[in-house]
């Protein structure tokens, strides 16, 4: 349980876009309150991180812990929970847990995150991170040279295979539904690779492997027969759902279930800022995730210190 429960911040979420956000708060020396239901988000979900300033190589769940151990240094408070509650009150907001515990804060950063659908089959959850992967341009680059497999017809799962067609000797692209959904520009670029094939109507019933993934066995939903395919990666690609639905009383989602903000991560709402996969920012990546937090503590301090009282560090204020 948490120490107190009336904190200057509350930051939702522990992911790179959080933990950021927690490393510049507790730098502008006010009172933050971390709630999160895991450490990392998705970025533990990645089997190798290529594309972060300061690492050649390493991986989600060791970017993670750097970033972790980072934050620990700092007077941040980090709490295990999952928020389920996120309402307006006279002197700033109120968090509700799951625990039915709940925390008053003057100003608040939503950086829960977005959650992957899961093909939910036997296999996925035991190797995720060995061979499953839910980001083709963090991942990618690890399985060149190796047959993989994307499932997802949608424009990420054919931005997926376009990356990967180019340094995979096979790539089989499954879809459930009878026909692709991607753009058709997408479409073109995959329908003329030889080493693609396109297995449509086919679902995902199982992933195989011992240490890292082996191959999958498919269904083909007209005939009903099924094909095991030798594989070393499995990308899924379809889709993510914003973990959002708690600020809905305070912002109006776009079609996406996405936190719209501008370029300050400020949603709108005086106080209420977000970062992070869980807002409409058009890249979601690592890197941008952790700037985007950082934007938003910022931002949050600015309007924090221009409020006339301050809840935890107004005394040395007030005596200037």
């Amino acid at each position: 349980m948490a120490k107190r429960s009336h904190y200057d911040l509350i930051i939702i979420g522990a992911g790179p876009a959080g933990m950021t956000a927690g490393v510049y708060a507790a730098r502008k020396q006010i009172s933050t309150l971390i709630l999160t239901e895991n450490v990392g988000g998705q970025a533990l979900w990645s089997s190798g991180v290529e594309n972060y300033l300061g690492y050649i190589y390493i991986t989600g769940a060791e970017l993670v812990q750097k970033f972790e151990e980072h934050l620990r240094t700092f007077d941040v408070e980090l709490e295990f929970d999952r928020v389920v509650g996120l309402h307006r009150t006279e002197e700033g907001f109120r968090v509700d847990a799951q625990s039915g515990e709940s925390y008053t804060a003057r100003a608040v950063i939503v950086a829960a995150g977005k959650s992957p659908r899961l093909l939910d089959v036997p296999g996925e959850k035991e190797f995720t991170g060995r061979g499953v992967t839910y980001c083709s341009t963090c991942d990618a680059p690890l399985f060149a040279g190796m047959d993989v497999a994307v499932v997802g017809g949608g424009n990420s799962g054919l931005d997926a295979v376009v990356q990967l067609m180019r340094i995979c000797p096979k790539v089989y692209l499954i879809e459930i539904t009878p026909t692709l959904r991607a753009d058709e520009v997408l479409q073109e670029k995959v329908r003329s690779a030889k080493n693609v094939e396109i297995m449509t109507r086919t679902a995902v019933r199982e992933i195989h492997g011992d240490n890292f993934v082996t191959g999958i066995t498919v269904e083909n939903l007209e005939t009903r027969t099924l094909r095991t395919i030798d594989v070393k990666g499995v990308f899924v690609e379809i889709g993510l759902v914003p973990n959002a639905d708690f600020v809905k009383e305070l912002v109006a989602l776009n079609r996406y279930g996405e936190i719209p903000v501008d370029c300050g991560a400020w949603t709108g709402v005086p106080g209420l800022y977000a970062a992070g996969d869980v807002t409409d920012v058009p890249e979601k990546q690592i890197i941008c995730a952790a700037g985007d937090g950082a934007k938003a503590a910022l931002g949050a301090y600015s309007y924090l210190v221009r409020l006339p009282v301050s809840l935890d560090w107004s005394d040395q204020r007030t005596k200037q």
